[in-house]
């Protein structure tokens, strides 16, 4: 994964609304100090991206356990991005607890610490991505925006491993019941991404990816068709041609308005013509 020093910004939380009712701060210097405290005890999850950026995240590694917390002070540099710092506490907990790693993190309050078990979980050696992605599920479809970001983010360069596995092995997730898990499917294999490295084989032959992209032509749900928008998006900025010819059969086959959105949405770089 490119390191930067970004970090996820929240997509609309379209997905089953369980998290937290607390109002978000609009700026870090207005974030509540009792809030900032619950947020680095584990003891809160956060709600929009400024609290995410007010979290000392070696504080709560602390809280989680002093030994991770020791770990993470011995590791963790000023230069490190959120994402790098993110991915490399998931990595300690990992060398830390092993195969519980996963386990001892995902169910945990603070969406952070479940974020770090994606990364935990993406570290394990020797692991197939068949289990690998068996294990993410519940945090691909999280209650909280977060999680299903970090999920997707953390598993993506074991997905860039093995493309053609990875597409064979999502196929039957963009029919699964649960948003969270169509939605990821689909975001995890996107051509180019966002805080991410670019999947080079996708940019150039997205046709590998129809598997994933076609079902989904008619999705009801906005939370996935912004996803598939996004990736045919991306897949304009290389093969403009393919993206325009798949939109147009879509709307002959389906003049719904899901699916005008997501062409819409699709074309928007390069447009329809």
């Amino acid at each position: 994964m490119a390191r930067t020093s970004r970090s996820p910004a929240p997509q609309s939380d379209a997905a089953p609304a369980r998290a937290t009712l607390r109002k978000g701060a609009r700026r870090r210097s207005e974030v509540p100090l009792d809030v900032v405290a619950g947020l680095n005890a584990g003891q809160l999850a956060t709600v929009n991206l400024v609290e995410f950026l007010v979290l000392d995240l070696v504080a709560l590694a602390h809280a989680v356990d002093p030994q991770l917390g020791a770990a993470a002070v011995a590791t963790i540099t000023p230069e490190m991005g959120a994402t790098v710092r993110m991915r490399v506490i998931g990595e300690l907990a990992q060398e830390l607890w092993g195969a519980t790693a996963v386990q001892r993190l995902a169910t945990h309050t603070s969406d952070t610490v479940r974020g770090w078990a994606a990364y935990a979980l993406a570290a394990r050696p020797k692991l197939t991505l068949a289990t690998r992605l068996k294990t993410i599920r519940p945090l691909a479809d999280d209650p909280h925006f977060g999680v299903r970001e970090w999920a997707w983010l953390a598993l993506r360069p074991r997905i860039a491993e093995d493309i053609e596995t990875s597409l064979d092995l999502l196929s039957p997730w963009v029919n699964d019941s649960a948003v969270g898990i169509r939605r990821f499917a689909v975001e995890i294999t996107r051509p180019r991404g966002v805080w991410c490295a670019h999947l080079n084989a996708l940019k150039e032959f997205p046709e590998p990816a129809l598997p994933l992209l076609d079902p989904l032509h008619a999705e009801e749900h906005k939370y996935v068709q912004d996803s598939v928008a996004n990736w045919l998006n991306d897949a304009s900025k290389s093969q403009p041609d393919w993206v325009r010819a798949l939109c147009r059969q879509w709307l002959r086959r389906s003049d719904s308005p899901a699916t005008r959105r997501i062409c819409q949405r699709a074309l928007r770089t390069v447009g329809a013509k």
